[in-house]
Parts: C-alpha cells; sequence; structure tokens
C-alpha cells in the first residue's frame, strides 16, 4: 500500500487569527457617516431605480478599474458595517451594462434637483 509523505507543517500552531485583519470599532461619526451614507442610498434607489439605473460605480484606486455595486449590495454593506463591523463577502457584477450605474456625486445631484422639483427638501 502506498503511503502519502507527513505534512511538513501538521505540527506547527495555527496562527490564523495573528493574520486577520485588525477592525477598529466604529465611533458615533463613522456611524453618523454610515447612516448617512445608507439614508441617501436609499433615496438614490427610490429616484433612480424608475430611471433604469441599478446602483453605483466607483473607480477603484487599488487596480484602476470601475466596480459596479447594485444599490441593494451596497446597502447591505452599509448595514453589516454598522452591525458586525464588517462588510460581507460579494462577488463582483458579472458583465455589468455601465449606462445603468451612476456615481455617487451623479446621484446625490439628480436625487437633489428631483425633490426640489417634487416639493421635497433633502
Amino acid at each position: 500500500m502506498y503511503e502519502e509523505p507527513r505534512d511538513p507543517f501538521a505540527d506547527d500552531p495555527d496562527h490564523a487569527e495573528a493574520l486577520a485583519p485588525f477592525e477598529p470599532e466604529l465611533d458615533d461619526d463613522d456611524r453618523a457617516d454610515l447612516l448617512e451614507d445608507l439614508h441617501e442610498l436609499e433615496m438614490f434607489e427610490k429616484v433612480l431605480q424608475p430611471q433604469g439605473f441599478r446602483g453605483v460605480v466607483v473607480d477603484c484606486a487599488d487596480c484602476d478599474e470601475p466596480h459596479y455595486f447594485t444599490w441593494g449590495l451596497l446597502m447591505a454593506n452599509l448595514r453589516g458595517l454598522l452591525e458586525a463591523n464588517c462588510a460581507q463577502v460579494h462577488e463582483p457584477a458579472f458583465d455589468p451594462d455601465p449606462a445603468h450605474y451612476v456615481t455617487w456625486d451623479y446621484a446625490r445631484g439628480f436625487c437633489d434637483c428631483w425633490l426640489k422639483t417634487h416639493g421635497q427638501e433633502s
């Protein structure tokens, strides 16, 4: 009978906890900012989804690629940060149509204008 070679790391202690990223607790200002972002996202979805927009595009400084996030995914990430101080793991959008996504600033400006024309203030 053939026997597999012994794992050379079998007796090493597990140091995985030392590799885990440090997540500082949210302070009151961070929490207030996240709640404000969540409120804005809810408004963006309410106003922009009927116009055919699915979410927000963010230019990533790390990889120089745009990242497309649906309204629901972003809201779930913000809620995760608020509740557990960590964002959910998620798959990137598959072959997104850039025409269905807007920048955060565009969404904010569009919604501000929409609120003013519909007799509401933000």
